[in-house]
């Protein structure tokens, strides 16, 4: 009997970097947990009841990462943060696993695919590209996920959806339409490509694929009350806005500001990041959650 692959996960202590950990484990893998110095005992006892073994290391210290990476058939990426942790971070982490003799890295993009715009259109993606500048240079096997957005911000973080107002809120047009993947389910995929040794540069997922307009059919039907299309304005309004909140709020070192949200929405509502074709078939084992899917479970646990 062959030995279980092991694969190396950098961030396992985060949302998405937990569920890919639990992923892998529920595939047969073993798992090498990274996590910083530091870390919460509970995220750490957490994985460990998961299954996986802890590797507390210091992620600027080469010294440290390259054992932790020994052995692994590939490490994973789901570090969040800025310029220091998405391109110096995951830089180190990189050289930490060519080092180790890792033959396939999956980087920490999980996003629209924003290989199709130019720079200076979303500042945190514009991070990933720069790390693909260096990725894409190195000895090692990539594979890159997009995702589109999180499905699960629909139902409150995405400012979509104005549940009190029974409005769906759009900007440009009511038509384009765009890709939302749950968490779990990005996770999910994420772990079957990582034991999977033949995966290409990309791939591409979309548990659900709706515009503005089908959406407001979609939250209409689950919550059995009306809800309206509501247009906020064109692009390049937005773009505009885009530009005056940074000014006012600038908020540079947040990971998350309310500009760069902004920022994510343009793109999608612009078309260019539409993900195609997908690859959501790669994988058979994985059933798809949907936009309904989601909207569903939020109206049980908060019938509206």
């Amino acid at each position: 009997m062959m030995d279980a692959p092991t694969i190396v996960v950098a961030g396992a202590a985060g949302n998405l970097g937990g569920r890919i950990t639990s992923a892998l484990l529920e595939r047969g893998a073993s798992v090498t947990a990274l996590v910083r110095h530091g870390t919460a005992r509970d995220k750490i006892e957490r994985l460990k009841e998961l299954g996986a073994a802890i590797a507390s290391v210091d992620l600027s210290n080469d010294s440290e990462v390259t054992p932790a990476c020994s052995g692994a058939s590939c490490v994973v990426s789901a570090l969040q943060g800025l310029r220091g942790v998405i391109v110096e971070t995951q830089t180190l982490l990189l050289g930490a696993a060519i080092k180790a003799g890792v033959p396939r890295f999956i980087p920490s993009d999980y996003s629209i695919d924003f290989t199709k715009f130019p720079p200076g259109e979303n500042r945190n993606l514009d991070l990933r590209r720069d790390f693909h500048q260096r990725l894409d240079k190195a000895s090692i096997s990539a594979t890159t996920i997009f995702n589109g957005a999180f499905a699960d911000m629909l139902t409150g973080q995405m400012p979509l959806i104005l549940f009190k107002l029974r409005r769906v809120l759009y900007w440009g047009n009511a038509d384009q339409r765009m890709d939302f993947t749950t968490i779990d389910d990005t996770a999910a995929f994420t772990a079957s490509a990582a034991l999977d040794p033949s995966t290409p540069r990309i791939l591409r997922i979309a548990g659900d694929q709706l515009s503005a307009r089908e959406l407001t059919a979609v939250v209409s039907e689950v919550t059995g009350r009306r809800f309206r299309l509501f247009r906020a304005g064109g692009l390049g309004m937005l773009g505009m806005l885009i530009k005056v909140a940074r000014m006012v709020a600038p908020a540079e070192k947040d990971i998350f500001p309310a500009w760069q949200g902004m920022q994510y929405m343009r793109n999608m509502f612009d078309g260019r990041a539409k993900l195609e074709p997908l690859d959501n078939d790669r994988y058979p084992g994985i059933r798809w959650t949907t936009a309904r899917d989601v909207l569903s479970a939020r109206q049980v646990r908060r019938p509206s």
